[in-house]
C-alpha cells in the first residue's frame, strides 16, 4: 500500500505550512424526557450563571482590608460543578486585560473557598480550569504544585493535564523535563488514548514541539512499545514539518511493511502536502486511490487539499477541485468556503473572492469571523476602506460579532493607509461596545510608528 502511494511523490524544496492534524471524538446527548425537566434544566443553568457574576463581582473588590471570604459565604451560593466552571472561566477571560497577578490570585481564592465546601468537591476539570489560570498568568510553580495536590488527592492526570503543561511549559524551554516526568510517572490516566506515549506525542504535535516528539518516539521503542496508527500520523505531521522528507518516505514505507495502511488522518495529511508542493494530478492520483480502497474523500479532505493548492498559488487547481467536489455531491461548508475565499484575496482577484462569497450566502452558507475577515482584508488591499467598514457592520447585522482578528485587520490597514481618522472611529466604537481593550493600546503603538 505504501508503495503504491510513494510513486506519486516527487521531492522538490519545500517549506512547512500552517497544517494542523485534526481529531474528533464522538459524543451523545441526551435529551430530556418532558418539558418540565427541560424547564428544570434551563433554570438551573440560569441561577449559575446569576451566581456567577455576583461571586466575580465580589472576587473583583478583592484587597487590603476587604474580607474575600466572609463575603462569598453572604452570597449563600449553591456550589456545583457548573458554577465553579463558569466563575474559573469568567476569569479566564478577563485575563487578556487584566493584572495577570491579580487575576491568578481571584482564581486560587475561589478554587480554595469553594474546595472547602461540605457538598461539593472539585473535579478533575475544575482542577484544569485553575491550572489553566496560572499558566496564563506565568505562575508556573503554583501550576505544578495543583498537579502535586490532584496525584494527592487521587484525581486522574490525563492526557489533557499533560497538554497544559507542555503548551504552558513549551514556552518556557521546559517541555522536556514535563515529558520525562510524565513518561516516568505511574499515576497518569492516558484516556482516550491506547497508551501514554501517544498521549504524549499527541500533546506535543498540538504545541508544535517536533523535534521532542523524535525524541519521545525513540523513548517509546527503548521501552519495547510498537507504533500504531496514530502514532504514525504524528510522526509523519513531525518530518513534514520539521523538512526530513527521506525519514517521511521511509515512515510510509515502515507502515506497509508493519502491515498498516493510511486512514482518514494520513490521506488527509498527504493530500496537503501534494497541495502545498503544487501537484495537482498526484494529488488526483492519490483521491482516485481513496476511492480504490474504499476511502470516500470527505468534505475535510477537498478543503485540506485546496488549502494547499491555495498556499502554492495555484487557484485554477483549486477552483478544479472545489468544482469536482461538488459534482461528486459533497456541499462546501464554510471553512471550504474561507479557504477559497482567502485563496483569491491573497492573489489580488478580489472579484472572485466577491462572487464565492455572495455565492455561500445564496446557499445558505453564514460566513463566519475568518470569512469576514479575509473578505475585509482584501477590501483594504484594493483600498475600498469604505466598502470593508461596511462589511464590518453588515457582519453584526447578521449575528456574527467581529472578534480580536477581524477588528485588528481592518485598523491595521485604516493606520497603514494614513487613515487615522476612521481607525479612531472603529476603536471608538469597540471600547462603547468593551470589545477587546488591548487593541486600544496596540493601535497608540502603530501611530508612534
Amino acid at each position: 500500500m505504501a508503495s503504491n502511494i510513494r510513486i506519486l511523490w516527487l521531492r522538490p524544496k519545500w517549506q512547512p505550512s500552517n497544517f494542523v492534524m485534526l481529531s474528533s471524538f464522538s459524543s451523545s446527548n441526551q435529551p430530556g424526557n418532558s418539558q418540565q425537566e427541560f424547564s428544570t434544566r434551563s433554570n438551573f443553568i440560569n441561577d449559575a450563571k446569576s451566581d456567577a457574576r455576583q461571586i466575580l463581582e465580589v472576587l473583583y473588590q478583592d484587597g487590603p482590608g476587604f474580607d474575600t471570604k466572609t463575603a462569598l459565604d453572604d452570597l449563600q451560593v449553591r456550589l456545583s460543578g457548573l458554577l465553579v466552571r463558569e466563575v474559573l472561566v469568567g476569569i479566564l477571560k478577563t485575563l487578556n486585560y487584566a493584572d495577570k497577578s491579580r487575576c491568578a490570585k481571584m482564581g486560587y481564592k475561589f478554587f480554595s473557598w469553594s474546595g472547602q465546601h461540605e457538598n461539593y468537591k472539585h473535579t478533575a476539570n475544575s482542577y484544569h480550569l485553575i491550572m489553566k489560570i496560572f499558566a496564563e498568568s506565568e505562575e508556573f510553580k503554583a501550576m505544578w504544585r495543583l498537579v502535586d495536590e490532584m496525584i494527592e488527592k487521587g484525581y486522574s492526570v490525563t492526557a489533557r493535564t499533560l497538554n497544559i503543561l507542555i503548551c504552558t511549559c513549551g514556552e518556557a524551554g521546559l517541555a522536556r523535563k514535563v515529558v520525562e516526568k510524565f513518561i516516568k510517572a505511574k499515576v497518569f490516566n492516558y484516556r482516550p488514548f491506547k497508551h501514554s506515549f501517544n498521549a504524549i506525542l499527541h500533546s506535543l504535535l498540538t504545541v508544535k514541539q517536533y523535534r521532542l516528539i523524535e525524541w519521545v518516539y525513540q523513548q517509546m521503542l527503548d521501552e519495547g512499545h510498537t507504533p500504531d496508527m496514530l502514532t504514525y500520523n504524528i510522526l509523519l505531521c513531525a518530518k513534514y514539518r520539521l523538512g526530513k522528507l527521506d525519514q517521511f518516505h521511509r515512515l510510509l514505507d515502515e507502515m506497509g511493511r508493519n502491515g498498516f495502511s493510511p486512514d482518514f488522518h494520513t490521506f488527509n495529511i498527504l493530500l496537503h502536502v501534494l497541495g502545498k508542493w503544487d501537484k495537482p494530478l498526484a494529488a488526483l492520483n492519490l483521491l482516485n486511490h481513496m476511492n480504490e480502497v474504499g476511502y470516500d474523500p470527505s468534505i475535510l479532505h477537498f478543503t485540506t487539499l485546496i488549502d494547499g493548492l491555495s498556499r502554492a498559488g495555484n487557484l485554477d487547481a483549486c477552483k478544479y477541485f472545489f468544482d469536482r467536489m461538488i459534482k461528486q455531491g459533497i456541499v462546501p461548508d464554510v471553512m471550504c468556503y474561507t479557504v477559497m475565499i482567502t485563496g483569491y484575496v491573497m492573489a489580488g482577484e478580489l472579484d472572485k473572492a466577491k462572487g464565492l462569497f455572495s455565492d455561500m450566502v445564496n446557499k445558505g452558507q453564514l460566513p463566519n469571523a475568518f470569512t469576514y475577515n479575509s473578505m475585509i482584508r482584501g477590501l483594504c488591499m484594493s483600498r475600498k476602506f469604505e466598502e470593508a467598514c461596511l462589511m464590518l457592520k453588515e457582519m453584526e447585522s447578521k449575528g456574527r460579532n467581529p472578534n480580536f482578528l477581524v477588528y485588528s485587520t481592518l485598523v491595521k490597514n485604516l493606520l497603514n493607509a494614513g487613515k487615522l481618522l476612521e481607525a479612531d472611529r472603529v476603536v471608538r466604537y469597540m471600547v462603547e461596545k468593551g470589545c477587546y481593550m488591548p487593541l486600544v493600546s496596540k493601535i497608540r503603538r502603530y501611530k508612534r510608528c
